[in-house]
């Protein structure tokens, strides 16, 4: 497959699509337009002492971590949350997202109002910290207690500090060997006192907030929001497009995957193994399909003279007379691509006879309309005795109708018989199809569908080219291959395929059918190219005539 191939449902499809997409635009936007405002407040709490620590040891670093983890857990559960709720009054909370980083806990929450997202998340760290061993509700005559005995400590410490830098300032004044060695034994037992008493206040402060891993502090309390956070809503909007973009994308690709029918000239030429001569646009309904006559110089009409061309031209040696024009199912449009044809050959000025086969289901009396008590079952009927008795012409003249276009005849299907195959395959059909071959100069057979009888099998073997028409957007690829097939067995002599009712855009002109002529220039033009065809037409026939 092509990349045009890839494509083409899209283009197909194109008004889906942006339908589609607009619709989930606009949707999303008045839905974000309807959502009220918001707004975010946040605390931030960190687990021990490592940050004031001058040293902390990776171990102090990783249990801080292990305890953050604990914190965020413990901070979901419905207690926690149950508490909150309680504390402020609240019969529900807002959206709370508590969040670890290091050794660190944010608290984020979000709310449509600025002081209940404030309260929540200053209540949210209050509850953790309650929950911490180190809380506010530990006892206070212990803690004074430690307190007092750091306070000592440091005193101390402090003291004994003094006095070895005094008896360090001490020791160079001295000359006596021995005052020397008794001054540096005092200052050995100062600081091994010294030693003593920082060891004794390292361990008295573990047992303190300031000194415990297990704590809790907020370094950043919750503050008041000033403004509403931004909703992103153009972003919302453009996600929401995107999301119905590609899913109407995906439907048109499903239903061109599901959709077996006949598109593109491309597909119609791989199933029949045959040309597509020509491209049939849209054809109005007024006029009976005659689009030939009532619009001469439409892109539609334009396209019958192509078809036109290539009946003409199909073989020089052997040009052809007789043109059968099937499809495999009803409603493809064979009736009308049949009349058109003949319509554009006689406009060319040739005397052209249009035969309707179809002896099941006829309506060129209907496109014509035309009185269809005799016709082409009348005259296969009463042929043989008529051509005995040299009445033939009579008797075709009575069944052949004319019409307003010169140089046309219409030979409708008359009354209904109960054996249409065997009378199309009849010996005098042929003996008929050879008498009117020299009264005509094309005949153009309109025959039944080719699936459901055999009708127009047998007379593909009597006619000197088939065309087959196959309905774009309707004609199934299986009857189209089918019918392709059933011809072929027969060894019957195609011209090519017609694509019936295709777009503009696919259509004989496509994009330049609409090309500024002026309508005198346009006259013209068709006058010469008409005089044209006909010269060329005629000098062929003579020049086949003479050989």
């Amino acid at each position: 497959m092509q990349i045009k191939d890839y494509i083409a449902p899209l283009l197909k499809w194109w008004w889906l699509i942006l339908i589609a997409t607009m619709i989930a635009g606009v949707s999303s936007y008045f839905a974000v337009r309807q959502q009220p405002a918001t707004f975010q407040s946040a605390t931030t709490l960190i687990i021990g002492n490592a940050i004031e620590n001058p040293n902390p040891s990776g171990n102090d670093f990783y249990l801080a971590q292990q305890l953050a983890g604990t914190y965020v857990g413990l901070a979901y559960r419905s207690s926690v949350r149950q508490a909150t709720m309680e504390a402020l009054g609240l019969t529900w909370l807002p959206d709370i997202r508590v969040t670890q980083n290091s050794n660190t806990i944010v608290i984020l929450v979000t709310a449509y109002s600025p002081e209940v997202a404030q309260a929540v998340a200053a209540e949210m760290a209050n509850q953790l910290i309650l929950r911490s061993p180190t809380s506010a509700s530990e006892n206070q005559e212990r803690q004074g207690f430690i307190n007092k005995q750091l306070d000592d400590y440091e005193l101390a410490i402090t003291e004994t500090r003094a006095q070895i830098a005094e008896k360090n300032n001490q020791l160079p004044e001295l000359i006596s060997a021995r005052e020397i060695a008794d001054l540096q034994s005092e200052i050995e037992t100062l600081e091994t006192n010294l030693q003593r008493l920082q060891t004794s206040y390292a361990l008295l402060l573990q047992n303190t907030q300031k000194g415990a891993t297990n704590t809790l502090t907020i370094i950043e309390p919750a503050y008041y929001p000033q403004a509403p956070v931004d909703p992103r809503n153009e972003f919302t909007v453009i996600v929401a497009m995107s999301v119905g973009f590609v899913l109407a994308a995906a439907a048109a690709f499903l239903m061109e995957y599901l959709d077996d029918t006949v598109q593109t000239p491309e597909q119609l030429a791989q199933l029949t193994e045959e040309p597509t001569v020509v491209n049939i646009g849209q054809m109005k309904s007024s006029d009976n399909g005659l689009v030939t006559v009532a619009e001469p110089r439409s892109s539609t009409s334009e396209a019958f003279r192509v078809l036109r061309t290539g009946v003409q031209f199909a073989s020089i040696d052997n040009p052809l007379q007789v043109v059968l024009v099937t499809s495999a199912t009803p409603g493809e449009g064979k009736t009308t691509i049949s009349a058109n044809l003949a319509v554009v050959l006689a406009q060319a000025g040739h005397k052209v006879l249009l035969i309707d086969a179809d002896l099941r289901s006829p309506s060129q009396q209907d496109t014509f309309k035309l009185d269809n008590s005799s016709g082409l079952t009348t005259v296969l009927l009463y042929f043989e005795k008529a051509h005995k008795d040299g009445r033939l012409q009579q008797v075709l003249e009575k069944a052949v109708r004319p019409t307003p276009v010169q140089g046309l005849e219409v030979l409708s299907s008359g009354p209904i018989p109960p054996n249409p195959s065997e009378l199309l395959g009849s010996a005098k059909m042929r003996e008929l199809l050879q008498y009117l071959k020299q009264e005509y100069d094309y005949i153009v057979f309109d025959s039944p569908p080719i699936l459901p009888v055999t009708d127009a099998v047998i007379l593909s073997l009597l006619v000197d080219r088939t065309i087959l028409v196959v309905r774009a957007g309707k004609s199934r690829s299986k009857y189209v291959q089918h019918m392709s097939q059933r011809l072929h067995e027969v060894n019957a002599n195609l011209l090519g395929c017609v694509l019936n009712g295709t777009s503009a855009r696919n259509s004989y002109y496509g994009d330049y059918a609409e090309y500024p002529y002026s309508e005198t220039h346009k006259d013209d033009q068709d006058e010469k190219q008409n005089g044209k065809v006909t010269k060329i037409n005629r000098g062929l026939k003579k020049k086949i005539i003479a050989q």
